[in-house]
Order: C-alpha cells, then structure tokens, then sequence
C-alpha cells in the first residue's frame, strides 16, 4: 500500500462516523528489518492528536477506522526516536547501500505492507511517477501503474532537518561502504545531507577521516568550515600527515596555526616538515610514514617491523634498507620477505640500485619514474640520500587525472 493513499483520508470511528484526517503515520525505526507503524498523527477538532498503533481497527487506501467505543487520545508530541513518514522522509534523500556504486535516491512514495500484524515501512519509489501519484486528485492516484520498489533493508535514511528526533544512520550499512564511496556521496548531496553523512561517519572516528581524505578540496573546506578548531584538530589528527597538510596548507593562516598547535606534537612535526616543501614536488607530495631497516638484519626482523607498523596496508608494500651511514641502500617488497628464508640477510634480497627521486623532482618526473620501474611506492631522499618519505601511485593519479575525474554519474537517482 502506498503512504500518499494514507495521508489526508478520513478518519472514522467504530460506526463510520468521520472524526478527523490522518495527517500522517508514525513509525520507530530499528537496526534492522521494518519499521513498525507504531501510531499515527490525526487532524481532529483543529488539533493535532496522537493515535496509538492499537486503536487502528483497519488502514486501508482512502480510510483509516479505528476500534473501542470511546475516544480518548492526546494530544500529539514528538518523542524521542520517532520519525513521521510524510514529514520526514516522503520526498528526501536516502543512500541505497546495495547498489553499484552506492547511489542517492528520492523518496517519492513510501510503500507499506502488512507483516505478522502490523503494518511496517518496506520500501520506497524513487522513481518521478510516483511524486505524479501524490500530486493526483485521490480518484487517479490508482490510475499511476506500480513498479518494483527499492526495499528498506537496503537503504539508509537521514533527514537531518528533523530537531527534536533525529534520524540517524545506523553506521552498520554505511561501515560497509569504501571511503571513497561514502566521500562521492557527500559531494553528490546537498550541503545539509552531506553533514548528516558525515556526522554519521563520525560515529566512527577512524571512518570519519578516511572519509575526510577522499573529499575534494573544496567539500573538505566546507565541512571544516563551521567546526570549531578542536573538532577540526581532531579529524586531521586520524588522518594521514600528506593528506593532513594538503587540507591544512588551504586553510587561512590565522586559523592554521591554531589548529596546528592543537595537534600530537609527533604528528605536528611531520606535517610541518611537509609544509615546507613545494605542493607540486615530491617532497609535497610524500609521506612521512614508510618502514626503513638496517641493511645487515634479516628477513625475520623486517617482518616483525611490518607486523608492528600501523602504517596503512595500501602504503606499506615495500621495505627500504639503509647502510651504515643512513643513506638508502636497498629496497625489498614485502612479498619477497615473506617467501624468503626467516633467517636470510636483507642484503642477500634487495634490489641494490633501488629507484628514488630527490625532492624537489616535480610531478612528471615522479610520473615517469614509477611509470617505467612498475612501482606502486617510490622513495624519496634528500641531499644527502637519506629517505625522507614514500610517494604511493594513488597520490599520483589523483593529480595527473583530469578534474573531477572520481565523480561517478548516477549517483543521484529523482
């Protein structure tokens, strides 16, 4: 059953007698499953008065009957985790988790359907023919053909406009997702829904900074914006020191400052030292966090320090060895470490000419160097041959691809 053949029909007593209008139907959303309908708002007497699931005789298109001989309802007020299907979610955004990529769609009716008794929320019809059954006279809303509709478990709904019972993700389905989609979703949304998905995130701080790293520059400053500075700390606290300084480098310098002394004093030092670097180089563009070991320890010790970095996964595929003066040496994938001899020599598996650049190498000859030795991760040495970070291919593509070369199309479905 369709919600617009619900909204504005009469409401009748036990006898048939009209008592008012539904106004709208109440549900309490859950984890999972369908949402009960647990009451329904109504229009009696110029009052707005609350009806209780179990005073609801029959819902059906163009009546609602309830039961009992006498009338005795209150007057209605929002409580906490409620949520009005017509004032909140009828015609807003919601994410289909399911689909291919995560997408955007519209609530442009909300199906209902009778299960164990009651009557709970299973889908939605994001599809413009279903905003035309609203809009008709109630005769003709029949006349509008049903398609499959999107199904509830597959969606997650947020209508951040709602002040006294906020309606939140769950978090569950959202974990589910890749930053990357999560962050094309925000910048596919308006600015309201793309705060609702980020405080959602936010419920996880580690998710809510990979997001943050994925956003373009402009959607991360506009997010940023209104934060006050130790919130604005603490997001670029989790995130990594490259991704760090490209967002700190765009903020006004008064406020920069005031964000940078907020940070770990570690982290301070690595992102300052990136600061000081031209953006479009190499030493802009490298990471601070790479594993470097002595050149005369052994496959064993090497693993031990890959078990113990925190260093993400997409980062660490390569071990760099230093000699006795701390110049780079050598380099070892990690592949090869782990189907060599525990007890072997480092040096006995290194590439001894290892590949780097300095750092003020500029974009295209990065470019070209991890192009034409196959790297995914290339070291980066100072003058005195020293590494100094570790540029990832990924940071590459996402500068020599063209602008706006992530947007997904179809990730806003009317």
């Amino acid at each position: 059953m369709h919600l617009s053949t619900i909204l504005r029909s009469p409401l009748l007593d036990r006898a048939g007698e009209r008592l008012g209008r539904v106004e709208d139907l109440i549900v309490r959303l859950a984890d999972g499953g369908y949402p009960p309908v647990t009451g329904l708002k109504a229009r009696i007497g110029g009052r707005d008065l609350f009806v209780p699931a179990d005073r609801i005789a029959t819902l059906e298109p163009g009546a609602v009957r309830l039961s009992g001989e006498k009338l005795s309802l209150g007057r209605f007020e929002r409580r906490a985790g409620e949520v009005l299907l017509a004032q909140d979610v009828l015609g807003r955004k919601l994410v289909n988790v399911e689909a291919e990529p995560p997408s955007l769609v519209t609530a442009h009716e909300i199906e209902l359907a009778c299960i164990d008794g009651w009557w709970r929320v299973v889908g939605v019809d994001p599809a413009t023919r279903a905003q035309l059954r609203r809009l008709l006279p109630r005769p003709l809303k029949g006349k509008v053909a049903d398609r499959p509709f999107l199904d509830w478990t597959d969606l997650e709904p947020f209508v951040g406009h709602v002040p006294t019972a906020r309606l939140r993700f769950s978090h569950r389905k959202l974990a589910n997702l890749h930053p990357a989609e999560i962050a094309d979703l925000v910048e596919a949304a308006s600015h309201d829904e793309g705060e609702e998905l980020i405080e959602a995130v936010g419920q996880d701080r580690e998710l809510e900074a990979d997001v943050f790293e994925e956003l373009d520059e402009h959607h991360q400053l506009e997010f940023i914006r209104e934060r006050p500075d130790a919130q604005v700390a603490a997001v670029i606290a989790r995130m990594a020191a490259d991704d760090a300084a490209d967002l700190i480098v765009e903020i006004e310098q008064e406020r920069r400052a005031r964000i940078l002394a907020l940070l770990p004093p570690a982290q301070r030092l690595q992102i300052e030292g990136l600061l000081g670097y031209n953006p479009s180089t190499a030493g802009g563009l490298m990471s601070p966090e790479f594993i470097a070991i002595a050149e005369e320890q052994t496959a064993a010790a090497a693993l031990e320090r890959v078990r113990a970095s925190e260093i993400a996964p997409e980062t660490l595929t390569t071990v760099l060895l230093n000699d006795a003066e701390g110049k780079l040496s050598g380099s070892i994938a990690v592949v090869t470490l782990l189907r060599a001899d525990a007890q072997a020599p480092l040096a006995s598996l290194a590439e001894h000419e290892p590949v780097s650049v300095h750092t003020d190498a500029d974009l295209p000859e990065v470019a070209r160097t991890m192009t034409d030795y196959n790297l995914v991760m290339l070291a980066v040495v100072d003058e005195h041959e020293c590494v100094v970070g570790v540029v990832t291919v990924d940071d590459v593509l996402e500068l020599t691809l063209p602008s706006g070369w992530r947007r997904r199309f179809g990730l806003v479905r009317d």
